[in-house]
């Protein structure tokens, strides 16, 4: 994994009148196919969230309403992405270490996940994600 495989995907957005509308299929408008989703919502101002990384698991971030940062690393460099458009989202491939914060008032961060929650698939330890990530 590269810093530059973490990347801003546009959605589809059909524009309409009544509201507009914007889809997300596996394997079209991001490379995998989603076998979970989960939500963040309710961040008391000031917190951070996530501060992991995960081995074989590919993920999607999108707000969906509010704004946010995530911060990514691949242990040699790393890279600030700003979401605020529930039409975009931040494709993360596995072993991209992520640091979630500046959540706005009211903001709802989605994730899209390849796998199904596996807690033996995280590295939760930045000097053991280092360790596994560059010993190779």
């Amino acid at each position: 994994m590269s810093i530059d495989d973490c990347r801003i995907i546009e959605l589809p957005k059909i524009h309409d009148p009544r509201g507009n509308l914007t889809f997300i299929e596996s394997n079209n408008q991001i490379p995998f196919e989603i076998k979970r989703v989960f939500y963040l919502y309710d961040v008391p101002g000031g917190s951070d969230r996530a501060g992991h990384a995960l081995k074989t698991c590919d993920q999607f971030l999108i707000a969906m309403s509010g704004s946010f940062d995530v911060v990514v690393s691949d242990g040699k460099q790393s890279k600030r992405f700003h979401l605020n458009r529930s039409y975009f989202g931040l494709y993360l491939p596995p072993l991209a270490w992520r640091e979630i914060d500046n959540f706005s008032s009211g903001s709802v961060c989605v994730a899209l996940a390849s796998n199904k929650y596996d807690e033996s698939d995280y590295f939760r330890d930045y000097a053991e994600f280092m360790r596994a990530r560059w010993s190779a």
